[in-house]
């Protein structure tokens, strides 16, 4: 560790995740002192990255490679890259990113501190991947520094399989919302006329449901025919869930969706939309539902981890059962049936949940304050039993 500050390295699967959820996280580190080096593949966001003034190294991490000589060429180059610019300090996200930059600070010696986000495919689907999943996990989570969980299931099923230690263990909320940014939106007026428009925005993969969200719109066409459901979110994946570009153009043709594709500003979609929809299996907390809050926009999650910490049944939107195309029309059902005045109270209540809840000053502040302590012990040369000192969690711990 120089004498400015730490440097720290952070990971992820994606660069697009780094600069769309991480940036401001990476930006405060770097205003107090510390030198940040974004790792993860080299996409159309390396080089935003580097714009906003984040060293960018590029990393071979696939989201669903199998192959185990490509998987351990990820930790061969994160362990390189930690080893050649001296990483005093690992922050990682997503499964794959978690567990291979655990694996190369291990090897080294370098600490670090996973967020998890989510468990992933392997959590969603039980196979042999599963429990090979489990025992990386079990190896490597319980020598972390400190492990951040996006809500509370994922966290009770880390403890009680004894993947981690509950003195580690901490729940952030989400990834937070930026509120400046976020900002409430009035409904239009002519959208309550049994015309609602539905959104959904998300990576076109069926562990999303976007397929429920397909057939659930045709059951809403039957007695609403000028709903409108639109589709937003990138079809380019290597992942197994990933729904074909024929898939979506076929719905497309049949007239039951609208693909609007990606897009680096999801607000103007946000505002467009009456309700925002997500019916995923498993989350870590669904940015976008609280970003869509955030913007008073009514909700309708799954009863599954993740998104039930983002939406309050009744008051801020609606919850219904995952995997059910039947349960989700009722509740789009329930969303056609209110008042404009109903609507906008939802949507005010949304935006309060999200002050009260998600704010992103308080994840950001977290790591802020869980860094300077390490930065601080490190100086300090506070060491107990060959391990560093933990900070205490703070008021989201566990």
């Amino acid at each position: 560790m120089n004498s400015h500050g730490l440097r720290i390295a952070v990971v992820s699967n994606t660069a697009w995740n780094l600069f769309n959820f991480r940036l401001n996280l990476m930006q405060k580190l770097q205003a107090a002192g510390h030198t940040v080096i974004a790792a993860a593949p080299s996409d159309a966001y390396a080089q935003k990255l580097g714009s906003a003034g984040i060293a960018f190294e590029a990393v071979p991490i696939s989201a669903s490679g199998t192959n185990p000589f490509a998987e351990l060429q990820s930790v061969w180059r994160l362990r390189a890259l930690f080893k050649r610019q001296g990483v005093d300090l690992v922050l990682s996200y997503t499964p794959k990113g978690n567990l291979y930059a655990a694996l190369a600070c291990i090897a080294l010696g370098v600490p670090f501190v996973p967020n998890v986000s989510g468990l992933g495919r392997a959590f969603i689907r039980r196979s042999p991947v599963t429990w090979m999943a489990l025992a990386l996990y079990r190896l490597t989570f319980r020598r972390a520094h400190h492990v951040f969980f996006q809500n509370l299931d994922d966290m009770g099923t880390f403890l009680r399989a004894k993947l981690v230690h509950a003195g580690q263990s901490e729940r952030l909320p989400g990834s937070g919302v930026d509120l400046v940014r976020f900002t409430p939106d009035p409904i239009v007026p002519n959208s309550v006329n049994d015309a609602p428009v539905f959104l959904l925005v998300a990576r076109m993969l069926w562990d999303k449901g976007v397929g429920e969200f397909v057939t659930a719109a045709r059951l809403v066409k039957e007695r609403f025919p000028k709903a409108t459901f639109r589709l937003l979110g990138d079809l380019a994946s290597d992942n197994p869930s990933a729904i074909s570009r024929q898939q979506v153009d076929a719905w497309v043709r049949e007239g039951v969706v609208t693909y609007l594709g990606t897009t680096d500003d999801v607000r103007p979609y946000l505002a467009d939309a009456d309700c925002v929809v997500l019916p995923s299996y498993r989350e870590g907390v669904p940015r976008v539902l609280l970003e869509a809050a955030a913007m008073a926009r009514p909700l309708i999650g799954t009863d599954a981890p993740g998104c039930r910490d983002a939406v309050v049944h009744g008051e801020t939107g609606f919850i219904c059962r995952p995997r059910s195309a039947e349960d989700l029309a009722n509740k789009m059902h329930a969303f056609t049936a209110l008042t404009g005045e109903q609507r906008h109270t939802m949507g005010r209540r949304g935006r309060a949940y999200i002050e009260q809840h998600f704010d992103e000053q308080v994840v950001l502040n977290r790591y802020h304050n869980l860094v300077a302590a390490f930065a601080s012990s490190q100086q300090n040369g506070k060491m107990i039993g060959g391990a560093l000192v933990q900070p205490r969690p703070g008021a989201w711990g566990a």
